[in-house]
C-alpha cells in the first residue's frame, strides 16, 4: 500500500486503466465521470434498465474492457462516482502550483439536488477525452445534422438511429466505426465520404510502413469494416465530402462535391443526394478546460494543441498527470497505454518496475500513429471556401460568417473577446466548445494574425480557457459544499 490517494478524471480506457494501475500500485482511487457507466464514448454501454442480452453489439474489445470494468469497480479501494461532473480546478496557490482541489457536482446533468462536493487527492490523472470536430458548410444548423459522435452515442448507448437514409462525411478513421455503427442499429448509410484525396491518404499511410506492424489490431478493425461496407454495399470515395445541406425545416438532401487536396471544390463536380441525416466529423479537439484549469502547459502541434506530458505523462503541473486525447488523438489502445502508465506512477508505483516497459512501448506506438493520422487526415487549408456569408459559424447563437469578416475587418474589435461579444459566437449553451477552435482558426485567417491577443491584466483569451469548466446553478454555487467521504471536513466555497 502506498496511502497514496489519486483521483482519475473521465472513465474512458484511458482513465480505466489509470484507475485500475493506480490501484495496482497500491493507491486509493476516486474514479470519476459524467456519465452513469465507465466506458467513455469508445465503450458507450446501454443503460442497465434496458437488460440487453448483447452488450456487446456495436463494441470492440468489449470482453477486456468488461474485466477490467468489473476488477475497478469491485476493487475495495475503488471509490466510483458516476453522474459527476467536475465544474472547476482550484489550485492551491496562485504563485505555487501543486495538486488542485477538485470541485464536482454529483447527481444527473438535468435534475435537481446535485451534490457540491470537494476532493484534496495526492495526485490527479486527467482523462477528460475529446470533443467532436465539425467544420461548418451551408445548411449544417439544420436538424438532421450530426456532429459523427453524437450519432454513434446514440446508436451505441441507445440503439436510437439517427435517420434511414445518412450519408457519413468529413476525414479521419472515425468515419468508418460511425458507419458501422449505424448500419448495425439499422440505418442505411447510402455513402461513406473521405474528405482528404487518394494521393494524401497514401502519402500519410504509406510513410514508414514498418511502423504500421505495432497496429496490427487496427488492421483487423480495419478489415471488419471494409467487409461491413462491402456486405451492405456501401460506396467508400475518398476526395469528395458534404459542402451543403438543403432542406425545409430539416435536412433532406446534401450536395456534395470532389475536392482537390487542399480541399477547394473541383468545379463541376457538384452531386445531390436525398438524405434525412448526415453525419460530419473533421477530428476531434481535446477537452483542455480542466488542464488549463490545473495550470498545465499545453504543446502545438500541426493538428492543434494537446497538453504537454513528459516520458511518465506528467504535465508541468506538480501532482498532475494526463492520458489519452488531450495529450494526443491516437485511439484507444494507446489511450490505456498512457492510462496505465499514469495510474502506476500517480498512485506511488516505481518509476523502473519492468511492467512498465510494454506500456511506454505501446505509448510511443501511439504516438508515431497519432503523427501518421495527423498526415494522412489533414483539414484542407481551403476549406473556408466551402463558407458563404450567410453560413452559420455558431449553432448556438446563429453567428454567420458575414458577422465574423465584419468583425474581424475593424481594428477595434478584432480581438478575440470584442469579436465574442460583438458576433456572439461562443454565448451559447455549448460555450465555444463546438464553435471555439473554428471562429479562432477564422480570425486568425481573416486578421492575418493568432486570434490570442493579450490584455493587459487578463490572461491570453482562447476557446478553452473556462473558470467554471461545466454548466453549474446559480443555488448550487452559492451553497457551501457537502462533506465527501474522502474529505470529511466541509471545504470553504
Amino acid at each position: 500500500m502506498t496511502h497514496r490517494h489519486v483521483a482519475v478524471i473521465g472513465a474512458g480506457p484511458a482513465g480505466l486503466a489509470a484507475a485500475e494501475a493506480a490501484l495496482s500500485a497500491g493507491a486509493r482511487v476516486t474514479l470519476i465521470d459524467s456519465a452513469d457507466q465507465p466506458g467513455g464514448q469508445y465503450h458507450r454501454m446501454l443503460p442497465d434498465a434496458y437488460h440487453a442480452a448483447r452488450p456487446e453489439r456495436l463494441q470492440h474489445g468489449w470482453r477486456a474492457f468488461d474485466r477490467r470494468r468489473r476488477r475497478v469497480l469491485a476493487h475495495p479501494r475503488c471509490t466510483w462516482w458516476p453522474d459527476t461532473s467536475v465544474w472547476a480546478l482550484e489550485r492551491p496557490d496562485t504563485e505555487e502550483p501543486g495538486v488542485p482541489r477538485v470541485h464536482v457536482l454529483r447527481g444527473p446533468a438535468d435534475g435537481g439536488r446535485r451534490r457540491r462536493l470537494t476532493l484534496d487527492a495526492d495526485a490527479l490523472v486527467l482523462a477528460v477525452g475529446a470533443h467532436d470536430r465539425v467544420l461548418p458548410f451551408p445548411g449544417w444548423e439544420l436538424p438532421g445534422v450530426f456532429a459523427a459522435g453524437a450519432a454513434q452515442a446514440l446508436a451505441k448507448g441507445e440503439r436510437v438511429v439517427v435517420g434511414d437514409h445518412v450519408v457519413v462525411a468529413g476525414t479521419g478513421p472515425f468515419l468508418l466505426p460511425v458507419a458501422a455503427s449505424l448500419l448495425e442499429a439499422g440505418s442505411r448509410v447510402l455513402e461513406v465520404l473521405e474528405a482528404n484525396t487518394v494521393g494524401t491518404l497514401a502519402r500519410g499511410w504509406s510513410r514508414r510502413p514498418w511502423e504500421l506492424a505495432a497496429q496490427a489490431g487496427k488492421a483487423g478493425e480495419l478489415a471488419e469494416y471494409a467487409a461491413l461496407l462491402i456486405r451492405h454495399r456501401v460506396p467508400f470515395r475518398a476526395g469528395r465530402t458534404v459542402v451543403e445541406a438543403r432542406g425545409d425545416g430539416r435536412v433532406e438532401e446534401v450536395v456534395t462535391a470532389r475536392l482537390h487536396a487542399d480541399w477547394s471544390v473541383v468545379p463541376g463536380t457538384e452531386r445531390t443526394l436525398a438524405v434525412d441525416a448526415v453525419c460530419a466529423t473533421h477530428g476531434f479537439s481535446p477537452q483542455l478546460e480542466l488542464p488549463l484549469a490545473a495550470g498545465c502547459a499545453l504543446r502545438r502541434t500541426p493538428s492543434g494543441e494537446f497538453v504537454a506530458v513528459d516520458d511518465d505523462q506528467h504535465t508541468s503541473c506538480p501532482g498532475v498527470y494526463a492520458a489519452g486525447e488531450i495529450t494526443g488523438v491516437a485511439g484507444a489502445p494507446a489511450a490505456r497505454s498512457e492510462g496505465a502508465l499514469a495510474g502506476w506512477l500517480a498512485g506511488g508505483g516505481d518509476p523502473a518496475a519492468p511492467s512498465l516497459r510494454p506500456l511506454r512501448r505501446g505509448r510511443d506506438h501511439g504516438r508515431a500513429f497519432a503523427e501518421r493520422l495527423a498526415t494522412a487526415h489533414p483539414i484542407g487549408e481551403a476549406w473556408p471556401g466551402w463558407l458563404r456569408p450567410e453560413t452559420v459559424i455558431c449553432r448556438c447563437e446563429e453567428a454567420d460568417y458575414a458577422s465574423l469578416c465584419r468583425a474581424a475587418g475593424n481594428e477595434a474589435s478584432a480581438g478575440t473577446r470584442v469579436t465574442k461579444l460583438e458576433t456572439r459566437a461562443g454565448l451559447g449553451p455549448c460555450q465555444g466548445r463546438v464553435c471555439g477552435p473554428t471562429v479562432a482558426e477564422l480570425t486568425a485567417r481573416l486578421t492575418g494574425r493568432p486570434a490570442e491577443r493579450p490584455v493587459e491584466g487578463l490572461p491570453a483569451a482562447g476557446p478553452h480557457l473556462r473558470p467554471i469548466a461545466q454548466p453549474i446553478r446559480l443555488g448550487e454555487l452559492a451553497a457551501a459544499p457537502e462533506p465527501s467521504p474522502d474529505n470529511p471536513t466541509p471545504q470553504a466555497g
